[in-house]
C-alpha cells in the first residue's frame, strides 16, 4: 500500500509538472514546446524582444524571455519597440497568429519578411512555446513618430 501511494504522487506530482507546463495550450505536445523554444533560440527573436539578451551573451533566465524591451530602435521611421511577446500570443489564438504572421509588416527593424517565409509548423511551434511560457511583463513603450524625441536608451540607424 505504501509503495503503490509513493508511485501515485510521484505520477501526480509528474502530470501536475507537465500539465503547468502545457497549461496555456493543452493540445501542445512537449515536442512542438521543445522545437518553438529552439526556433526562438536560433531565429534571433530573443535578440530584440529578451531584454539584456546580447548583451549577457544570451544567458538570460528563460522567465525573461520575449518580454519585450524599453531600448529603442530609431532611424527615420521615428522610432520602434521590440514587443512583448508574452502578452501578444497571450491574446490570441493559434489561427490568429498565423494570420498575424503571415500579414503583418511593422516598422523596421523587424525582419517580418523572415517571420513569413517561416513553414506553418514552425509558427505553431513559436505559438505553443510562447504560450507555454505563459503572459509576463509589462507593455513596451509605444512608437514615436519621426521628430519626436523618444525617452530613455536608442540605438540609432543613420538618417
Amino acid at each position: 500500500m505504501k509503495l503503490s501511494m509513493q508511485v501515485f504522487c510521484a505520477w501526480a506530482l509528474l502530470a501536475a509538472a507537465s500539465s503547468a507546463a502545457m497549461a496555456a495550450d493543452p493540445a501542445a505536445s512537449a515536442g512542438q514546446v521543445e522545437r518553438g523554444r529552439y526556433l526562438i533560440r536560433v531565429s534571433g527573436c530573443n535578440d530584440c524582444h529578451t531584454p539584456n539578451y546580447g548583451r549577457r551573451n544570451g544567458q538570460v533566465d528563460e522567465k525573461l524571455w520575449l518580454t519585450g524591451d524599453a531600448l529603442g530602435w530609431s532611424g527615420p521611421w521615428g522610432t520602434t519597440y521590440a514587443t512583448n511577446l508574452r502578452l501578444l500570443l497571450a491574446g490570441m489564438s493559434e489561427r490568429q497568429w498565423l494570420q498575424h504572421a503571415r500579414s503583418m509588416q511593422p516598422r523596421p527593424p523587424m525582419p517580418w519578411f523572415n517571420v513569413r517565409a517561416m513553414s506553418d509548423a514552425d509558427l505553431k511551434a513559436i505559438y505553443a512555446f510562447t504560450r507555454a511560457l505563459g503572459a509576463a511583463g509589462a507593455p513596451v513603450p509605444a512608437y514615436v513618430p519621426p521628430g519626436s524625441k523618444p525617452m530613455g536608451p536608442v540605438v540609432r540607424f543613420p538618417q
